[in-house]
């Protein structure tokens, strides 16, 4: 079992930053990620990256923009996010993948575990 907890989401204004937090308890996963949906739309891939901090790999929509960064010894996930514009609106949500594969996947399906989600809204 792998327990993820976020934190962080806000009602900002275009043109801000903002970083949301995963807290991760429970089994070691290979892979952390952060997706996103907005009302009506289908989850989102935004970042992922390896727990050593390796192999960083980004949605084309926030490519520049987000930053996503790992801390093993507090097991928490950062999403630094730059410049944000109203489209980035959506709950966004942590998870994690146990599988050790060659580099991390932006599909849903290849994660396990989900966070509840977090709150993000852009205003313009």
């Amino acid at each position: 079992q792998v327990q993820l907890v976020e934190s962080g989401g806000a009602l900002v204004q275009a043109g801000d930053s903002l970083t949301l937090s995963c807290a991760a308890s429970g089994r070691a996963a290979f892979y952390m990620g952060w997706f996103r949906q907005a009302p009506g739309k289908e989850r989102e891939f935004v970042a992922a990256i390896s727990w050593s901090g390796g192999m960083p790999l980004y949605g084309d929509s926030v490519k520049g923009r987000f930053t996503i960064v790992v801390d093993n010894a507090q097991m928490t996930v950062y999403l630094q996010m730059n410049i944000l514009k109203p489209e980035d609106t959506a709950v966004y949500y942590c998870a994690a993948d146990l599988l050790q594969r060659r580099t991390p996947k932006p599909e849903t399906w290849a994660y396990h575990y989900w966070g509840q989600g977090t709150q993000v809204t852009v205003s313009s």
